[in-house]
């Protein structure tokens, strides 16, 4: 009997079975692997500042949908619509370029070595911490996937208009807390949101033809003025007073009724996610603390699937084998 079927099954086991991560995963195959992540990161902000934000955002929208494997920088093909074109991505996400340009510093130094989901998550930590905020130790070792999905993003991501509860739910699904929740939120410190996102809540929340009452009027006229009816609604507004800087002035802004989406602002109105939004808005540090841990819990999130150190972040090395 030939042993190649067997030697075929045990490869693909192996192949999908997940290394575990860990703290300094490249110190001996690429040992500076996260410095030049960083230094890529840090002449990317300063060549577009908004750079940050949107790199940040990668790792939620990354993880969330069949664990943290690089599925969303995935370009279409002929036989794959991918998640850039999901609706919580599509005119929302930027900054696809940044990976190209550390995954090519990465490939230079060390080639066929860091994974593109390595990237993200070394990425989302480097544009906090540039930004101000928290910096924290990044566990390392993850593979990039073969495959992406527009529609699991469309079923899993929320939209904009979600309110506290739903997130809730939807982050208990992966084993984040309700803390998690509203210190995952604060990812909204720095950068901007679109019209489209807020018109709603201007003139007909919950098909009222009326504002949302939980936004303070001095901020609704303000908000009025940038996104009118019949605006543009890519036109983009901060989402909170210090774009910019990565602390708790996020959560002030909800206290004082100036979140801009309703899932921001839902935080404080809702009892259960109230306390924490409280909690954050008068202790920087606990925020930063809590924010922190949440990013390594999402972190952790796998699909469990065989993968590969994609040489491109954009395009699979090899094709998918069904059924792993």
């Amino acid at each position: 009997m030939s042993l190649l079927p067997l030697v075929l099954f045990l490869l693909l086991i192996t192949m999908a079975v997940a290394t575990p991560l860990r703290p300094g995963f490249y110190s001996e195959t690429c040992p500076e692997a996260e410095v030049i992540a960083r230094d890529v990161m840090k002449k990317a902000m300063v060549r577009e500042p908004r750079s940050a934000a949107s790199v940040m955002r990668f790792q939620f929208h990354d993880c969330f949908v069949n664990g943290c494997d690089a599925s969303l920088l995935l370009d279409d093909t002929p036989t794959m619509l991918g998640e850039k074109l999901a609706l919580s991505n599509i005119n929302s996400l930027s900054s696809f370029e940044v990976f190209d340009e550390i995954k090519e510093a990465l490939e230079e130094a060390c080639p066929g070595t860091v994974s593109c989901a390595d990237i993200i998550i070394m990425a989302s930590r480097d544009a906090v911490s540039l930004s101000g905020g928290p910096k924290w130790e990044v566990k390392l070792g993850r593979q990039d996937s073969l495959t992406t999905s527009k529609e699991d993003s469309d079923n899993i991501m929320p939209s904009p208009r979600s309110n506290a509860s739903f997130l809730i739910d939807l982050f208990a699904k992966f084993n984040l807390s309700v803390k998690d929740v509203v210190a995952l939120s604060g990812s909204h410190s720095i950068g901007q949101g679109r019209c489209f996102s807020v018109m709603v809540r201007l003139y007909n929340q919950s098909g009222s033809g009326k504002p949302d009452p939980a936004i303070d009027p001095m901020y609704r006229e303000k908000l009025n003025k940038l996104c009118p009816l019949g605006v543009d609604e890519n036109v983009t507004v901060d989402l909170d007073a210090t774009p910019k800087l990565f602390d708790n002035q996020y959560f002030k802004d909800l206290v004082a009724g100036r979140g801009f989406l309703n899932s921001d602002q839902t935080l404080f109105t809702y009892p259960e996610t109230r306390e924490y939004v409280w909690l954050f808005s008068e202790d920087e540090d606990e925020f930063f603390k809590a924010f922190a841990e949440g990013m390594v819990k999402m972190g952790d999130l796998r699909s469990g699937r065989a993968g590969e150190i994609r040489s491109n972040c954009r395009v699979a090395n090899r094709k998918p084998v069904d059924n792993l």
